[in-house]
């Protein structure tokens, strides 16, 4: 079982003055749209992995890529990533973390210029990379995907009305292929629920804006803790 501790949209001003109730967390998770340095200062607080996707209101992350001797780089030149040092970009990857399988696949709906939006078509083509990637992964190791990040929810699963908000179709046809156990995602306002999962065929879909505590057992089904607090489920 791996204690994960998912954020996303929302600076938690309690987090930064007491750690305590997210200590037993072995990694960070973050699906966009969190200043670097409030990512960095858990990161190194907690002393744990940190993996994380785009959203609309992050800089454009896209270009990076790190050389077979280590070295990050863009456009074939040196330069520093603007996210906190140690942390890994999960951007159309497939990570293994923490014992975890993590596809990464950020950004929102195209509505006005700047970084990271896309139309639904362009974000289709980018899932298709994505599952040709998990793919390989598989056939190297028989592993599917535990944890799928995105920054945007699928289309009709706790999405918005308003455009800006609206989910991906292409969301919907990843996860259908890709199953991963489960979905995290930030971008909109959670509604009031009695629960916070929804779900999308066999995978459990949560939105995680602010800070959630999960446990994620990898290759199986998860148990759900609510954020701050544990929920037996």
């Amino acid at each position: 079982m791996v204690h994960v501790l998912a954020v996303s949209d929302e600076v938690d001003d309690a987090l930064c003055v007491d750690l305590r109730p997210v200590r037993t967390a072995q990694l960070i998770v973050a699906c966009g749209d969190l200043p670097f340095d409030y990512l960095g200062y858990l990161m190194n607080a907690l002393d744990v992995p940190l993996v994380f996707v785009a959203g609309n209101h992050d800089p454009d992350l896209s270009g990076y890529r790190t050389s077979r001797a280590g070295l990050p780089l863009r456009a074939g030149f040196p330069q520093r990533p603007p996210w906190p040092d140690g942390a890994v970009s999960a951007e159309l990857r497939i990570v293994d973390v923490a014992g975890l399988r993590v596809a990464g696949l950020g950004g929102c709906r195209r509505y006005r210029d700047g970084p990271n939006q896309y139309t639904d078509r362009q974000q289709a083509r980018r899932a298709r990379s994505l599952i040709r990637r998990a793919g390989l992964s598989k056939i190297r190791d028989g592993r599917g995907i535990d944890v799928l990040l995105t920054h945007a929810p699928p289309r009709g699963v706790g999405d918005g009305d308003d455009p800006p908000h609206q989910g991906f179709t292409a969301l919907n046809g990843l996860v259908a292929r890709l199953q991963p156990a489960l979905m995290l995602h930030g971008h909109v306002r959670p509604a009031e629920a009695t629960s916070p999962d929804r779900r999308l065929g066999r995978t459990v879909v949560r939105n995680v804006t602010g800070h959630h505590l999960l446990d994620i057992e990898p290759g199986a089904r998860i148990q759900h803790f609510a954020a701050g607090s544990r929920d037996a489920s």
